[in-house]
């Protein structure tokens, strides 16, 4: 995030503590997809998704003149968001379905000069690593999604999940272990 966008930030949450709402509402546009598309990884459905981000907004809101500006506004909001998810996963433990997953993501996007066998294919193999992730540890599956779908660095997601940069290292390392073995035939698959 570059120096801008957190000056930025800083001031739409002075403007929100004063009490102009409509600042709070920018930085929802600025961060609700990025949040959204996260945490459709690390709860695997579209729907459950959209009522975290909305929960966490929430709390943002209501918590904002707890925010100390220690790390970037979208950290702590990522931290409230996980914090949302993991609460609602204690408190119902769903199954996972991988045609709900896929079905509540929309992912599937066709390339009309692909064969038919191939987005077949593509598709049966993005179903195997949904599934995959989705019998991941919870305390894996967010590392796993922090650095390999959004891309954050070892420190931001140890910021964001309040854990030394080791332990991401090694939640990491244990997650792809875990997921190479789950996905060890679709991998000598692609290989082939």
């Amino acid at each position: 995030m570059d120096d801008d966008c957190l000056v930025d930030d800083n001031r739409l949450i002075d403007e929100a503590l004063a009490g102009k709402t409509d600042s709070f509402g920018r930085l929802v546009v600025r961060y609700q997809d990025r949040l959204y598309h996260a945490m459709s990884h690390v709860v695997g459905s579209a729907e459950d998704a959209h009522d975290i981000v909305q929960d966490a907004f929430t709390q943002a809101f209501v918590k904002l003149e707890s925010f100390r500006g220690a790390s970037a506004f979208y950290t702590w909001l990522y931290r409230i968001a996980f914090n949302v998810a993991a609460s609602r996963r204690r408190r119902a433990r769903p199954t996972a379905s991988t045609d709900r997953n896929q079905a509540d993501r929309g992912e599937q996007v066709i390339d009309p000069r692909e064969a038919p066998h191939e987005r077949l294919e593509q598709h049966e193999r993005a179903e195997r690593v949904h599934a995959a992730l989705a019998t991941l540890p919870d305390e894996y599956r967010q590392v796993m999604v922090l650095r390999e779908m959004d891309g954050c660095s070892y420190e931001l997601i140890a910021e964001i999940l309040d854990l030394p940069v080791g332990t991401v290292r090694s939640r990491l390392h244990r997650a792809r272990t875990q997921m190479r073995e789950l996905l060890k035939e679709v991998l000598e698959i692609d290989l082939e």
